[in-house]
């Protein structure tokens, strides 16, 4: 391919949207469109994002950099600063002369200017708007695939009795419903994709124009968005490429089964350019690459996700996934207000309280075990955990080993707390400040939770570097241990520690294991409004994870974080208020649209614009 001979590139983004077309066996779904440029171009089978939820997902779309590496873009509704040297795809292609387009929504989770990177940032935003005869890429987002596209209880058009429902789901009316009624949604992603095509037809552009079609992330029914398994993290990825270029990609027709991730998607665009992708990118070209199942493994993670924090980082290959969790002693199902607006989240919880659940259905509201590993051949929904199996031994070490290489590879920044000054692609990687190969030293034991690991812990919790203090102390509160010796040091370390992110966890270890008032106002005083943020959202976890007996002392204090206006400490508190006054119910509406939601409000399109400005004026009040 000659520079006088690039490619127009259309790029097509649905929101929050799992593969379920008919081109991936969905036998549900009315996606012609789809199907039809599944059959004329190459359909990867195992594409996945590399963060299941937008903000995070979404820096990597742009910078090809995954946000684990540039704290805190790994967190969801974050503002990374950019460093100058970190240039984003639009940007390079602007200078290779393309006319660069993006419709409409951004939400890089970083400080991006849209205007300054891109020719056109706006839902008029097309190639129709170019000079003649410039090449383009054009980024069409489809926001009606959203997961708040289920909220309103609208009658889907699909009988619901004929949906499967996960075994990691109870059978109710709600999940049946919010999952036919997504269905609407991609047979209108499906629609929205064939006008984009017939357009590029009537322009006499379908010859010159590579199609891209995928998603930012999975979702968007409980435990897929949010969530490091398959229905979180796997998305579509069709690429159709007109005659002139077909050989730049796997033959017209076929289906890759490597396991590939959509970073990868940038510095395709680039080298579809004319230009090389720079060194920084952690994903490389899908142009003439090296598809190999055997050897090709998908890599993703989560941290902060709106109030809650967790630490999951995974790896899959074409057919295992690998899961490490980092903070086992918290369950998959933290409260999330925005979350539990959707009604399946709701009939779910309520089924949990009432007990009737079984046990597939019951570990979502349990502490995690500390490493997952699923067989996707014979447990698509990932609900038999074969770690520690001694027949899956050799699967479970070289993924285990692959999972750590990879992540001192790219230089992790979620094992810092947020807000740490050592954030950030160039600060975390100062000589000394961030000793990334010990601090994974402990971080690994709390989510291996070996008998032996206590006796690290204490050591640790003397190192001279406060991250790895902060998870020997979160070792020990995962563990359990509550001996006299633990309880000493961490009496000891509570009267000297200066730093917070290792005060929080040694006070929740402690109030959870004696009935020292001094403890939860340990806590109580880390929620202060006088606090930021990150510290504040910590310390209300652990508040939460206590017996609420212990707190109806301290409902005035907690009420002053419980915020009217909204925020994400303020749902956090006015959830744990709901609990001490006793009347929380899953159906509670606890959400108020916080200013990093708003920002980005416009970009969500009308449905979903309509049902936050609905939610604002539409919030109990639980600190009255």
């Amino acid at each position: 391919m000659s520079f006088g001979d690039r490619p127009n590139i259309l790029w097509i983004v649905s929101e929050d949207c799992p593969p379920r077309f008919g081109c991936y066996g969905d036998s549900l779904a009315e996606t012609p469109n789809l199907d039809r440029l599944a059959r004329d171009g190459v359909v990867f089978d195992h594409a996945f994002s590399v963060a299941p939820v937008c903000a995070p997902s979404r820096f990597a779309l742009l910078t090809g950099l995954g946000p684990e590496s540039h704290a805190p873009a790994n967190h969801m509704r974050a503002d990374a600063p950019m460093p100058p040297w970190l240039r984003t795809y639009p940007e390079i292609l602007r200078e290779r002369g393309y006319y660069c387009t993006n419709n409409a929504k951004t939400d890089y989770n970083a400080d991006v200017d849209p205007d300054a990177i891109w020719a056109e940032s706006s839902r008029n935003a097309h190639w129709r708007n170019r000079s003649p005869g410039d090449p383009f890429l054009a980024v069409f987002n489809f926001d009606g695939t959203h997961e708040s596209s289920v909220f309103p209880r609208t009658k889907p058009s699909l009988d619901p009795a004929l949906v499967r429902i996960p075994a990691y789901l109870p059978d109710t009316p709600e999940i049946r419903a919010d999952i036919a009624r997504y269905y609407d949604r991609i047979a209108e992603m499906d629609a929205f994709v064939g006008s984009l095509l017939a357009q590029l037809d009537e322009d006499g552009l379908t010859d010159s124009t590579i199609v891209i079609q995928t998603s930012d992330h999975g979702g968007v029914n409980p435990r897929s968005k949010r969530f490091c398994y398959d229905e979180g993290l796997r998305v579509p990825l069709i690429i159709r490429a007109p005659q002139r270029y077909a050989e730049l990609f796997p033959p017209t027709g076929s289906r890759v089964q490597a396991a590939v991730t959509t970073d990868r998607i940038p510095a395709t665009l680039i080298e579809l350019a004319g230009a090389s992708p720079p060194a920084h990118l952690h994903g490389r070209s899908l142009t003439h690459a090296d598809l190999d199942p055997a050897t090709s493994l998908a890599f993703g993670g989560r941290g902060r996700m709106d109030e809650r924090y967790d630490l999951i980082r995974t790896v899959r290959d074409q057919r295992y996934r690998y899961i490490r969790n980092y903070l086992p002693h918290r369950p998959y199902g933290q409260h999330q207000p925005f979350a539990w607006l959707a009604a399946g989240y709701q009939s779910w919880e309520t089924e949990h309280l009432a007990g009737r659940l079984n046990e597939a259905q019951s570990a979502f509201w349990n502490t995690k075990p500390g490493v997952e590993l699923y067989d996707l051949h014979t447990d698509p929904d990932e609900v038999h955990n074969l770690a520690g199996n001694p027949d899956y031994a050799d699967v479970e070490k070289r993924l285990a080993g692959a999972l750590r290489t990879h992540i001192l590879a790219v230089h992790d920044n979620g094992f810092l707390p947020e807000g740490s000054p050592h954030e950030g692609y160039d600060a975390s990687r100062e000589p000394g400040v961030y000793p990334l190969d010990r601090v994974l030293d402990i971080a690994d034991a709390v989510a291996q939770q070996e008998p032996g690991s206590v006796a690290a812990f204490h050591t640790a919790l003397a190192d001279t570097d406060a991250t790895v203090r902060r998870w020997a102390a979160i070792g020990i509160l995962a563990s359990g241990a509550s001996d006299d010796t633990t309880l000493t040091l961490l009496d000891a370390v509570t009267a000297t520690e200066p730093d917070p992110f290792v005060m929080i966890p040694c006070a929740e270890a402690l109030a959870r294991h004696r009935n020292n008032p001094d403890d939860v106002r340990r806590l109580v005083d880390f929620a202060d409004p006088a606090q930021p943020r990150p510290i504040r959202l910590e310390a209300l976890a652990a508040l939460t994870a206590l017996p609420i007996a212990r707190l109806h002392e301290h409902r005035a204090a907690i009420a002053a974080s419980a915020d009217p206006n909204g925020g994400y400490v303020s749902g956090a508190a006015r959830y744990l208020l709901a609990r001490i006054d006793g009347t929380y119910t899953p159906s509670m509406i606890l959400f108020t649209a916080p200013p990093e939601m708003l920002k980005h409000a416009a970009q969500f399109g009308p449905a979903a614009s309509q049902m936050l400005a609905r939610l604002q004026g539409a919030t109990p009040d639980p600190a009255q």
